[in-house]
């Protein structure tokens, strides 16, 4: 890797020689300015505005533009000549926490290399020496023209610095939050939570620049005489505006994360999408009412009426009339067993005490009516059989 600096670090009075080297590159794609209507390259050329004549770079200088818009010269010998410290020193001036430092302020980032076999013992000293401490060094040095400010920290088995913005330069977050006082429930936070743990983590090298990618494959397509891959079309308007049910997109957001996760035919994201549409308590009042309380309720004041029916049936009704409403209030018994405790379980309403008194008049109702009508069955009876003998 190419310096882009040579110093040395100040670590009291210890000075470790050292090599500055750009940690990062940049990937993005440039593009050229043309003439629209003959494809022609637009140049900037840098002219004097006093003779009108283009300027060679070895001719340009520095100068400073007061308010009233003249410029005072400054030269590189001015620039040399100021009382700075950190002109070829990264001065380090303390150590801190990592989690003091707020990432507001990190700017670009460097690798801090040891220049010379005489800067590898205090070199590694300074590194194990952060390493054990668990912090970073703050310090100032001086590049392109300024004194910075940096943060040095440990990356494997090298220094890093990285250039932070002066606390100044930081500006306060006026008027960026929403207006106005805004309530979250905790139902709400809880589907927020379940979404974050959905999406759980993600490797950084797994991450690319699909845009850049996108590009590339545009230009040489168009390079290579072919026709450009269509790609999808923005939303539609109003897709990404307010959002109408927050519970809902969070809903939907779980569901399809956690189909992208596990796949979108798994049990596992079927059954968690499931769960999220329909509460317990739906459910269980959807078993208790439909499933085994409303219809043995129904049967439940003919099991009386049934069984009085049953016991003049067997006086003298005849045997397969008998035995049919035996069975009906056998069943219909069943069912009013069934149905008692299930509406037990569920509720003790006004409603089934009206049912079950109304019950108990027509049982007595009808057991008065079978003792009424014994005798007039009886001799009824005795009158019937001696015609069977006389016809046999």
């Amino acid at each position: 890797m190419r310096s882009i600096w040579n110093g040395a670090i100040s670590f009291g009075l210890v000075s470790i020689p050292i090599k500055l080297v750009n940690a990062t590159e940049s990937h993005s794609i440039s593009f050229r300015q043309i003439h629209a209507s003959d494809g022609g390259r637009v140049r900037y050329r840098k002219v004097c505005e006093l003779d009108g004549e283009e300027v060679p770079t070895a001719e340009i200088g520095k100068g400073y533009e007061e308010a009233d818009g003249s410029i005072i010269p400054i030269t590189d010998e001015d620039l040399a000549q100021l009382p700075i410290a950190t002109a070829k020193t990264i001065e380090i001036v303390s150590f801190v926490p990592a989690d003091q430092i707020d990432p507001l302020q990190m700017d670009a980032a460097y690798y801090l290399a040891a220049s010379g076999a005489t800067a590898a013992k205090p070199y590694t000293l300074l590194r194990e020496a952060l390493k054990r401490s668990r912090k970073v060094a703050i310090a100032k040095y001086a590049l392109r023209g300024r004194e910075r400010l940096g943060m040095l920290r440990v990356v494997d088995d090298v220094i890093a610095m990285h250039g932070l913005l002066w606390p100044d330069e930081i500006r306060v977050p006026e008027g960026v939050a929403p207006e106005g006082a805004v309530s979250v429930r905790e139902a709400e936070l809880d589907l927020a939570d379940a979404l974050m743990a959905t999406l759980g983590e993600v490797e950084m090298d797994s991450l690319h620049d699909d845009y850049r990618e996108a590009v590339e494959a545009m230009v040489a397509a168009k390079a290579g005489g072919g026709e450009q891959a269509v790609a999808p079309g923005p939303p539609a308007e109003g897709a990404g505006g307010q959002v109408i049910d927050l519970m809902a997109a969070l809903e939907n957001s779980v569901r399809a994360a956690k189909a992208s996760r596990t796949g979108a035919g798994s049990p596992e994201a079927e059954g968690d999408g499931a769960g999220a549409e329909v509460t317990p308590i739906r459910r269980k009042g959807a078993r208790g009412g439909a499933g085994a309380g409303a219809a043995p309720k129904a049967v439940g004041g003919k099991k009386s009426t049934a069984s009085a029916a049953g016991g003049g049936s067997r006086a003298g009704a005849g045997a397969g009339a008998g035995a049919g409403k035996k069975s009906t209030a056998s069943a219909a018994g069943g069912g009013s067993r069934a149905g008692a405790g299930a509406g037990k379980k569920s509720t003790a309403s006004a409603a089934a005490k009206k049912k079950s008194a109304a019950a108990a008049v027509k049982k007595t109702a009808a057991s008065a009516k079978a003792a009424e009508s014994k005798p007039a069955r009886a001799a009824a009876k005795k009158a019937v059989t001696p015609r069977k003998r006389s016809s046999a």
